[in-house]
């Protein structure tokens, strides 16, 4: 009897308890890795929103705040890894993401940031001038050729009044917009995908597209306000948010004049300040309104999913 208790606290015995003793270890690993999780999605918290944009390969979607990048990726919302700067007129193409704002404390970056670029889906920017100088609000971007067009507010060393101003070369030259035509306060811009010239502008009389960098501006819509503007990837029509008496979105054929009035979800007297396309899946849409409220569609805007309620993420 004894020989069988001795036999029975041998090997096996010890390999029985240094398996129990590393399953142990490995439901306690994963608990804790659960709760990490958990603990970093309910962390975030959209503060402000700046912007709306996919990522490349169109998994992950990117909205720029007050305290970094969030991203909501297959059903989850996570901080984007690199520096938690205050995202301002950002702006997405097909490899590149351009931004303006202001850097985070303790950085040691000049303040504003001018017009900054990543080509790492931001965890690391690269300056392209105008640094301490201005804080682009508004910014739109080609997603195939990278033009870049900003609202100016106030004069810098490199544009001496207000305006719309535009870039092909990352900044090292920029060219001011005439503007004819254009009609009331600035509120959105977009660029065509590949036609660096096509650029249309939201205000607060309504939409109106110029074919010439800007230079002049033919009427698409009036009468209301045109917070939110997105040109599909495919050219063809211009994604239109606009705002009387309740919000409304349209997609517009800017060549034409035909229109088709999407059906939004449930917004009361908020209003949808950012459109973004997917890049991979033409179907998928996303906006985020002015409540910091946002929504994803996978059939182009026919029903939306809500993923966040007023600044909290779900």
């Amino acid at each position: 009897m004894n020989r069988l208790l001795e036999r029975g606290r041998g090997p096996n015995m010890k390999a029985k308890i240094i398996f129990i003793t590393a399953l142990a270890m490995i439901v306690a690993l994963a608990g804790a890795l659960i709760s990490t999780i958990a603990r970093a999605q309910a962390s975030v918290a959209l503060v402000h929103v700046h912007g709306l944009a996919f990522s490349a390969d169109g998994q992950q979607l990117m909205i720029p705040s007050h305290e970094g990048l969030a991203i909501y990726r297959a059903g989850r919302w996570s901080k984007a890894a690199g520096p938690q700067h205050d995202y301002m007129g950002f702006a997405a193409t097909k490899q590149t993401l351009y931004s303006s704002g202001h850097p985070a404390p303790e950085s040691g970056l000049q303040n504003p940031f001018g017009l900054i670029r990543s080509d790492d889906n931001g965890k690391t920017w690269t300056k392209l001038g105008l640094e301490g100088q201005s804080d682009f609000h508004l910014m739109a971007a080609s997603h195939a050729t990278n033009a870049v067009y900003v609202y100016n507010s106030a004069p810098n060393q490199r544009m001496d009044r207000s305006g719309i101003y535009y870039t092909l070369n990352d900044g090292f030259a920029w060219r001011r917009a005439d503007e004819a035509g254009l009609d009331g306060k600035i509120e959105a811009l977009a660029v065509h995908p590949t036609d660096p010239k096509a650029v249309a502008a939201g205000t607060d009389k309504g939409l109106f597209v110029s074919t010439d960098a800007g230079a002049h501006f033919k009427a698409m819509l009036s009468g209301a306000q045109v917070p939110g503007i997105m040109f599909d990837h495919d050219g063809a029509a211009l994604w239109t948010s606009t705002f009387d008496s309740s919000a409304h979105l349209l997609r517009v054929d800017w060549k034409g004049s035909s229109k088709t009035e999407l059906k939004l979800p449930p917004l009361g007297q908020d209003a949808v300040a950012y459109i973004a396309q997917s890049p991979t899946k033409p179907s998928g849409v996303a906006i985020a309104t002015f409540q910091r409220s946002v929504y994803v569609s996978e059939d182009r805007g026919g029903t939306w999913k809500r993923i966040a309620d007023h600044g909290r993420t779900l």
